[in-house]
């Protein structure tokens, strides 16, 4: 603890404040990216394999086979297809079942706005520095009157630049994860609009485009 505190100071003294409001925004940025695959893990994510037997299976006609795969899914979208294997034809219904799966998207996009925010604010943290650390290098120059060295311009100069390298290095991991959480959260829409269509409005036989190479993904 005394190291990583003393790692902080260091950090401070070097960069100023701006590195160590960067470095804290990085441990909570690393935080939050971590719950976001524990959740996503718990809740089932990308692991539809049980649902979409079980949604092609109603699809075909089968009710006793679709319910008893969909009592094994893991899938958080379980609940709002059980639903609708219940449902009377209503619109109404529709709009409550579009509800449902919506509430849990936004469940799973929680902290995604934040992640956002780090990816598009820590770059201009890093400029705010740097421009900080160039005033106080000129100002270094200007006390040196007639006696310059260009060693104090060039010291200040980098340790400038060392705010704008440090909001880089938290804004672009930041970027490609939020990227990859997006992405299959716009997946999940899918998967979860045509599974609820399927349902609602069967073809009385099995639909190979929704359910896919099942046996690819684990259930």
């Amino acid at each position: 603890m005394n190291a990583m505190v003393q790692g902080f100071a260091d950090a401070a003294a070097l960069g100023g404040p701006v590195v160590l409001l960067l470095i804290v925004i990085s441990v909570v940025t690393l935080a939050v990216v971590l719950y976001k695959i524990w959740q996503f893990w718990q809740s089932g994510v990308g692991r539809h394999a049980a649902l979409r037997r079980a949604v092609a299976a109603w699809d075909e006609g089968d009710a006793a086979r679709a319910r008893g795969e969909l009592e094994t899914s893991r899938s958080y979208l379980a609940p709002v297809i059980a639903m609708a294997f219940d449902a009377p034809d209503d619109r109404a219904v529709d709009a409550r079942l579009e509800a449902e799966a919506e509430t849990r998207f936004e469940r799973l996009e929680r902290g995604l706005r934040f992640l956002d925010a780090v990816a598009q604010l820590a770059p201009l943290l890093g400029l705010f520095g740097t421009v900080l650390g160039m005033i106080e290098a000129f100002q270094s120059l200007q006390e040196a009157g007639s006696q310059v060295d260009p060693s104090i311009l060039a010291g200040g100069i980098w340790v400038a630049l060392l705010t704008t390298a440090a909001g880089l290095a938290v804004a672009m991991p930041t970027a490609l994860i939020l990227t990859w959480f997006e992405g299959r959260m716009g997946s999940e829409r899918v998967i979860a609009e045509r599974a609820v269509s399927t349902v609602r409005a069967p073809f009385g036989r099995h639909s190979p485009s929704f359910a896919g190479d099942a046996s690819s993904v684990h259930a």
